[in-house]
């Protein structure tokens, strides 16, 4: 749910509504049925999981907006598809009747999932073909049309990451934070946006190389240096040469600072695993040289 304004109008609810259908539900805080309405809104928006998108509007605030769509009492509520309003109700309606007025617009949960699967699987051949503005259009209507598709929400991320548009990509992934506990590839990209981050509050520029250099030269089990290091190449994008100053790290201590060097080491195999290329029944795909080299070394070093 999404609190809109004059400001903010075009982007939430116009640009929005080209993709996935769009409820605008005009209250004011002193309307009792609103109170009323507004929790029914919100319980099915999250168990629609994506195939419809839920925005307020104060009509207080926002005189403008309610004029413009001719309110003249609220609660009511505006459904908006391809930029247009295409239908509505007033009033605090049961649970049953909103049900009912979405189920007319809204595609069902089978049809919004195989959607994103063809989005995301049109995303993977445009990136193989070169054509990364075609791949990111399509995974972002893919996270659009079933935010639940944690594989596109991955996969979409680290295309804004990869190229540098890192505010974006925070913000795409804002939705899944939760779940990086629990889902490694969730938790890889917490791991790369970390390191953004904490170059960018550090300061560090592309000189900084220079005094990490020294720093280690200086004492080889400057582990914070050489950690601080791999994060500063990743932030880069360079992936060998940050897993190879995690190695430098595990293999003086293994379990340095609560496994942190092995935990960014993994989360980067994570990020630089291509796709999967498609092969036959029954066979199994080939691994990427690079990764499978890396993940050697990673064995190599903690089990010895």
């Amino acid at each position: 749910m999404i609190d809109v304004t004059l400001e903010n109008f075009e982007t939430e609810v116009v640009n929005a509504s080209l993709s996935v259908p769009v409820l605008v539900d005009f209250w004011a805080p002193w309307c009792g049925p609103c109170r009323s309405l507004g929790p029914i809104l919100e319980k099915l928006e999250t168990e629609y999981a994506g195939r419809f998108k839920l925005v307020k509007i104060n009509s207080d605030e926002q005189q403008e907006l309610a004029g413009m769509f001719g309110i003249r009492s609220i609660p009511t509520c505006v459904l908006l598809q391809g930029g247009q309003p295409v239908d509505g109700f007033m009033g605090a309606l049961p649970e049953g009747q909103v049900r009912a007025f979405l189920d007319k617009h809204v595609p069902p949960a089978d049809e919004t999932q195989a959607e994103a699967e063809v989005q995301e699987e049109s995303a993977q051949d445009a990136l193989a073909a070169g054509d990364v503005a075609t791949a990111l259009e399509k995974l972002q209507h893919a996270v659009a049309t079933d935010p639940a598709n944690d594989e596109a929400r991955f996969d979409y991320v680290k295309l804004l990451l990869q190229l540098g548009r890192v505010a974006e990509a925070q913000a795409a992934f804002a939705p899944v934070q939760a779940k990086v506990a629990v889902d490694r590839r969730l938790g890889a990209l917490k791991v790369w946006l970390d390191a953004i981050e904490f170059i960018a509050a550090n300061g560090y520029d592309a000189s900084a190389g220079a005094e990490f250099d020294a720093k280690i030269a200086a004492n080889k089990r400057d582990f914070e240096t050489r950690f601080a290091r791999a994060r500063w190449l990743m932030a880069q994008q360079r992936w060998t040469e940050a897993m190879d100053e995690l190695l430098e790290i595990l293999m003086r201590d293994k379990h340095w600072n609560e496994d942190a060097a092995r935990k960014t080491y993994v989360a980067i195999l994570e990020l630089i695993e291509p796709p999967k290329p498609k092969v036959a029944e029954g066979q199994i795909p080939p691994e990427d040289p690079v990764v499978a080299s890396y993940r050697r070394r990673l064995s190599s070093v903690v089990l010895s």
